[in-house]
Order: C-alpha cells, then structure tokens, then sequence
C-alpha cells in the first residue's frame, strides 16, 4: 500500500526529482527480490528486515540530489533514485549505487 503517490505522474526508469525522494521513500514498505523489506520514516529513520534481522540506520537527501543512506558505525552510501512504474502506476523504487553500480529494486508492498 502507498501513500502520497496519487496523481504522481512518473515514466519507468525515470529519476527521481530530489524534491520527491522524501515523498518517494515514505510512501511504502518496500519489499526486495531476497524477500527482505525497508521502511523509511520521515524524520530520516529507516529500518531494513532480512531473515529475521532487522538493523537501522537513516536516510537523507544529499546534496547533490540523490538519495544516501548511512548504517552504523560506518556504511554510507549515495544511490541514483529510479520509478518502477507498470501499466501506468508506480509500483516500486529502482536503487543504484553510485560507487559500486549494483542495482536493487523496491516494489511497494
């Protein structure tokens, strides 16, 4: 379920406005293909869910305009933010890092 996307327009593969990131993460659980799920709170909070595992960290817009999230003591990442969009409606959230290029995408739950 997701909140604050009705009336978004977006294209599939398009990114993300840095404007619309906040209102992009928090609209939904996001569920990955390992069945891992991430929550992201407005106040920069995030949760990630793996195997029963869950670990925090938070989340912000940098400034160069991309999503970055950082996982105590000292993982810090910067991702390309990416639509999944299908048959018109945004279903998910497509994540690429900037240093690396791996690529992981979000579907809504």
């Amino acid at each position: 379920m997701t909140r604050n996307l009705d009336g978004m327009a977006a294209q599939d593969g398009a990114r993300v406005p840095p404007e619309h990131i906040p209102t992009a993460v928090t609209a939904g659980t996001l569920l990955y293909s390992d069945g891992a799920t991430q929550t992201f709170d407005p106040d920069g909070a995030t949760r990630y869910l793996e195997a029963g595992r869950q670990t925090e960290g938070t989340w912000t817009v940098d400034e160069s305009g991309h999503f970055s999230s950082f996982w105590p003591p000292s993982y810090r990442a910067s991702y390309d933010l990416r639509w999944v969009v299908e048959q018109g409606q945004i279903v998910g959230l497509r994540f690429t890092d900037l240093n690396s290029g791996a690529r992981f995408d979000g579907r809504y739950q």
